[in-house]
């Protein structure tokens, strides 16, 4: 039996389209074995893996997945059905775009904290996409400049974007260049309007997509898998309304605030966890404003494993 070496490119959560160093693309199923195995998560095999396969039907050629690669990294969300679980977005990303809108929806700050902390646990830079400018007022504005001023101070890069106005496109354009890169953010911020401009083939390619589903079971989230040129690559993972923390320790949590990860080691405890201890160099931190008070609340709240729709 031959083994090849192929790309996921697409994810329904049973069937999974498996392009070849050839670039010839095949639908291919997991090996049962790999379902009894590996870390929980209610798709073994996610957009970005590189697997080893073989043929399992030249008729239909279909192929099965025999081996999944190594991974540089992955992103991971707790499983919306099974709570023990997790579901990956993705593996293999050099960077994450998160598209949030301050109206038409509001992304919560939480939402946002939550993701950051996702990327964080395996250093996955995140850029910060700010759509929908158009839509505010001054003062609204004025709201959106404040948080990115926070974010942008912790390191994470920042857009403002707005397509009616064509601010931000050429930039937005340039983000993905030589990269693999995740885009993410609530359904209706725009991602899909933003991702039309980057690749106008996209629109396109969604009955495609609509069409290779049937092939699986349907979920509420299943990622696909763009090249758009060579060396560069789109993830999609659309509809993610949650964004549940999952495979991070509680004890762990503080590492992936980047703001808190800075002030370890000065508590006088060395297992605190900045809730109520003593002499918590985080706590004072938020008593003075060094931690801005709403990344704090989502600490708590992703300590407190409280609604991550918050």
């Amino acid at each position: 039996m031959s083994l090849n070496k192929g790309l996921i490119m697409r994810s329904t959560g049973s069937w999974y389209e498996v392009r070849a160093e050839s670039g010839k693309v095949f639908d291919g199923r997991l090996k049962g074995k790999f379902k009894l195995k590996g870390p929980t998560t209610s798709n073994p095999i996610a957009v970005g893996d590189w697997v080893m396969f073989s043929m399992e039907d030249e008729v239909h050629q279909t192929v099965l997945i025999e081996e999944i690669l190594p991974r540089t990294n992955y992103l991971i969300r707790k499983s919306v059905h099974k709570t023990a679980h997790g579901q990956m977005l993705a593996a293999n990303v050099d960077q994450a775009i998160f598209v949030m809108t301050l109206k038409s929806p509001k992304t919560s700050l939480g939402f946002l904290d939550r993701f950051l902390v996702t990327a964080e646990a395996f250093r996955i830079p995140v850029h910060i996409v700010f759509n929908k400018m158009d839509l505010l007022d001054e003062e609204e504005q004025d709201q959106v400049f404040e948080y990115a001023a926070l974010y942008q101070e912790l390191g994470y890069g920042i857009l403002f974007t707005s397509i009616p106005k064509n601010q931000g496109v050429d930039e937005f354009k340039a983000m993905f260049q030589g990269k693999v890169s995740l885009i993410a953010g609530h359904s209706g911020v725009g991602k899909s309007s933003l991702l039309n401009i980057v690749a106008p083939h996209l629109q396109i390619k969604t009955k495609e997509i609509s069409d290779f589903a049937q092939k699986g079971v349907h979920t509420t989230t299943y990622s696909t898998m763009w090249e758009l040129s060579a060396g560069t690559y789109l993830i999609d993972s659309p509809g993610i309304n949650e964004m549940g923390i999952h495979e991070i320790e509680k004890e762990e949590l503080a590492h992936y605030f980047p703001e808190m990860r800075a002030l370890l080691g000065a508590c006088k405890f060395n297992n605190c966890v900045h809730i109520s201890e003593p002499a918590c160099a985080v706590i004072k931190a938020v008593e003075s404003g060094e931690i801005a008070s709403s990344r704090y609340l989502s600490y708590l709240s992703i300590f407190e494993n409280e609604d991550n729709r918050r």
